[in-house]
């Protein structure tokens, strides 16, 4: 076929210039290749507490406390040797139960969590703990309270609040000097909170002049102590002595009432929560109560805590705060260490000066809180009313 010149002329410009773009495309650099993200560096930190049965309230809370806080460290952006922090928060419900303790321990171990804050009572807290030591991974108890804990010579336990040789020591004096006691009754649950507080309290009344006129025993499963109160009521004491948690607390209180028992009743932490003055209603009007520590209002970062819990929770309940606390102190070591292993972060727990919510966190020998403040109540109208700090000064609010 003929093609007239000029035409030939334009198909071979066009071919020329297709020619010449596809080379100019073909030796187009390359764009650099982009650099991949970091990947996170996971911290497993486990946590335990009785997420069933009559406790469940109180557990619910630690966990609830720890959970603020991992996810206030996963949104600050942390970053540790170059990779940015993500906490993982691993919850398992010991049934405040040292068997079951002992399995969630085992467990946690078996799944090589980094660290540990956790349980929430002495009588889990401490079969769990060798457990942890054997493992060499660290634990900070937001709660657990009997000495026991952190005297078994364990480099791995720690715990953020006054023990109960603090608690202990307080409630005694206070029973005899401030509230004028010439006579007590004392009751436990048998357990290692409870039973261990009592012992301390006994001890320290005993100093300050007050007159031991009954000893009891129950368990932390009762609600049915008239045949105990009944006993008690002979012996017409000023006070009685209660080393247990709320669920008993309450009904106790309840049958004090019933029985006209003129007595006032004085515990430690374990009663020391919104559902004992929830239950027991009118029941609880002028009993007295200690926590470790000093009020939610008038801790250092209280007032803000207070609002944020309530704001995703609704009330604090008891030792919310302190677990917070727990996983921030774990986190400060973490950032020291510039390290997630266990044995990295256990090494610089020890040197641990933190201005938590609750209160400046340095640790002694053992892994007890440095000067514990305890602060004492009185239920009034349906809430605690704070009297007065036994101990550490508190630092001013933010």
């Amino acid at each position: 076929m003929h093609f007239p010149a000029k035409t030939l002329a334009v198909a071979v410009a066009a071919a020329l210039i297709a020619v010449g773009c596809g080379k100019k495309e073909a030796e187009a650099p390359a764009p650099a290749p982009q650099a991949a993200a970091p990947q996170p560096l996971i911290v497993k930190l486990g946590h335990s507490a009785p997420l069933t049965g009559p406790q469940a309230h109180i557990g619910k809370d630690n966990e609830n406390g720890a959970r603020l806080a991992v996810d206030d460290i996963n949104a600050a952006g942390i970053t540790i040797a170059g990779q940015p922090l993500k906490l993982v928060l691993q919850g398992e419900d010991d049934q405040a139960d040292p068997k079951q303790g002992i399995l969630v321990a085992q467990k946690f171990a078996d799944a090589k969590v980094n660290a540990v804050v956790g349980h929430l009572n002495s009588g889990t807290t401490i079969p769990a703990s060798k457990i942890y030591s054997d493992a060499g991974i660290p634990q900070v108890s937001p709660s657990a309270t009997n000495p026991t804990y952190t005297h078994q010579g364990f480099k791995t336990a720690f715990r953020v609040m006054a023990n109960d040789e603090q608690q202990g020591k307080v409630l005694g004096a206070y029973a005899g000097n401030q509230l004028k006691a010439k006579s007590v009754a004392i009751v436990d649950d048998k357990t290692a909170y409870g039973e261990g507080l009592a012992t301390e309290f006994k001890k320290a009344a005993v100093a300050a002049g007050v007159k031991v006129v009954a000893e009891e025993h129950t368990d932390d499963k009762a609600v049915d102590f008239k045949a105990i109160l009944t006993k008690i009521k002979g012996k017409q004491p000023d006070l009685i002595f209660y080393g247990g948690m709320d669920p008993q607390a309450a009904p106790m209180a309840m049958q004090m009432k019933q029985l006209g028992l003129k007595s006032r009743l004085l515990m430690g932490d374990g009663g020391c929560t919104t559902e004992f003055v929830k239950n027991a209603g009118a029941a609880a009007d002028g009993h007295y109560c200690s926590l470790p520590g000093i009020p939610y209002e008038k801790m250092p970062g209280g007032p803000a805590f207070i609002e944020r819990f309530k704001a995703k929770y609704g009330d604090i309940q008891l030792y919310a705060p302190y677990a917070y606390d727990a996983v921030m102190v774990m986190v400060e070591a973490i950032k020291r260490a510039q390290s997630g292993d266990s044995a990295k972060i256990l090494a610089e727990l020890p040197k641990t000066d933190y201005q938590g919510v609750t209160t400046r966190i340095q640790f002694d020998e053992n892994g007890d809180l440095k000067d514990g403040a305890v602060s004492l109540y009185i239920a009034k109208g349906g809430k605690w009313e704070a009297l007065e700090t036994i101990g550490a000064v508190a630092a001013p609010a933010k």
